[in-house]
């Protein structure tokens, strides 16, 4: 029976990536508060927020200094907006400071409110770029089976999960899939990782010349893959496409939603994966997510062809009500003081040993196929067979069941099918990477006990 607030849950909220139907009969976990990196349900249940929220919630929750900055802004404008030429100090501020710490050089920030709207805008700048340049045909865009750049109509044709595209008519004219980086399940039998890398680097440049790199415009990629699973290329992956995509000219995006701002143990993740891309998209942590907030970082070869562009049509006719939001803006600038001043990611690089060495230590449990991860983000492969890596029926949803007891164990983990990953806000401490495991361990027990009782490894 489900309380009269899960009742009035089920009966007006629509709940993204959600089993709908079933989520009728099982009901929300309806969460009340948070301090450091717990939540709190509604009946007082307290967990570890493994998942930093969905990969966001960085310095933890009941932040004071967060909540102060939005209060004070709110309180001396609480909107304006960018449209028009007019601006304000925190979107100006932020956007220098973005400048200041970027990997590569960027001329101008664009802000919008979230990865998917960063990732659309990466889309029709690329498109908007080309044209302005003369190559009307150089449009289409290559990201990467189990890829995940967002949900829009453009932004989930970039993103390579089937249950993105299934039934929504996606993915839309001039997206293509290349290969997935992920060793453990692609490689071929006796294939080295740099030997992967180099026959996904020449699969890469095959497309290209298939497709006429006259028509290709851009290749789009995360550091680590996240909502795929957390996947991490192999060593030498970027540094064999690089010269692929550079010999064709093809535009190198890097989504930085997951893996910027301290996740992989730098302010982002392409310098510790070896990529230099030429623009950035940036959420998620940006503000810690206690508002909504995203960007494209744009470097000066595309800030000078929106130039040309505006100058040809008299307007740059793209952006949104809540781009460059004050509010959002000063807490997202106050985020990004508190990581320099308390050198969170100094702490962070400190404690990925810790985290790496007890995720890894997982390869040996007998349900786990692969233990893998970078930086404070992983992720355990379930398994039917270790040996021959053979993965069980999707229908039988042994990734949601593991997720679901670790839940009851007090942490809060995410089940993407069989992968079940870990991305914790990066204030826990190492007591609590080790209770965070202590936990996930025994969930991983729990869903043993429960294949076998299930008969669920028959073949």
């Amino acid at each position: 029976m489900l309380s009269n607030l899960a009742t009035r849950d089920v009966e007006t909220l629509i709940h993204p990536y959600t089993n709908l139907a079933g989520f009728r009969e099982t009901g929300p976990l309806v969460l009340e508060r948070g301090e450091g990196v717990r939540v709190y349900d509604s009946e007082g249940k307290a967990y570890i927020e493994g998942m930093a929220g969905l990969w966001c919630t960085s310095l933890g929750y009941g932040n004071a200094e967060l909540v102060e900055v939005a209060r004070e802004q709110m309180a001396k404008l609480p909107f304006t907006h960018l449209f028009g030429g007019k601006s304000h100090d925190p979107a100006i501020e932020l956007a220098e400071k973005l400048k200041e710490i970027a990997p590569v050089p960027i001329s101008k920030v664009f802000f919008c409110n979230s990865g998917s709207e960063a990732n659309d805008t990466q889309v029709k700048l690329v498109w908007y770029m080309n044209n302005a340049l003369g190559r009307p045909k150089k449009k289409k865009i290559i990201s990467r089976i189990k890829a995940y750049h967002g949900v829009t109509v453009a932004s989930a044709s970039l993103t390579g999960l089937v249950n993105n595209h299934r039934d929504f008519d996606l993915p839309i004219a001039n997206i293509l899939h290349t290969a997935c980086p992920h060793h453990y399940r692609f490689a071929e039998p006796g294939e080295t990782e740099e030997d992967f890398a180099s026959r996904l680097a020449t699969e890469l440049e095959r497309m290209i010349l298939a497709e006429g790199p006259e028509t290709v415009a851009a290749f789009i990629a995360e550091p680590v893959m996240g909502a795929g699973g957390v996947i991490v290329p192999p060593a030498t992956y970027y540094e064999k496409i690089a010269p692929v995509l550079a010999r064709y000219d093809v535009f190198f995006i890097a989504d930085e939603v997951i893996c910027g701002f301290g996740r992989l143990g730098e302010m982002f993740g392409s310098p510790v994966m070896g990529m230099k891309p030429q623009s950035i998209s940036i959420a998620k942590a940006l503000s810690s997510a206690y508002l909504p907030i995203g960007g494209v970082m744009v470097p000066e070869v595309m800030y000078q062809a929106m130039l040309d562009e505006s100058r040809k049509i008299g307007t740059f006719g793209h952006g949104f009500t809540y781009s460059g939001h004050p509010v959002t803006a000063a807490v997202a600038l106050k985020t990004l003081e508190i990581y320099e001043r308390d050198d969170l990611v100094g702490k962070v690089r400190k404690l990925i040993p810790v985290f790496q060495k007890r995720l890894g230590a997982l390869a040996d449990h007998p349900l786990v196929g692969e233990a893998r991860g970078k930086g404070f983000v992983g992720a355990v492969e379930l398994v039917a067979d270790k040996a021959t890596k053979r993965a069980f029926d999707p229908k039988q949803g042994v990734g949601a069941r593991c997720a679901a007891f670790a839940q009851d164990e007090g942490l809060i983990a995410r089940a993407m099918g069989d992968a079940v990953a870990l991305c914790p806000p990066l204030v826990i401490t190492e007591a609590e990477v080790e209770e965070m495991f202590d936990m996930l361990g025994r969930a991983l027990d729990r869903t043993e006990a429960w294949v076998a009782k299930e008969r669920l490894r028959a073949a």
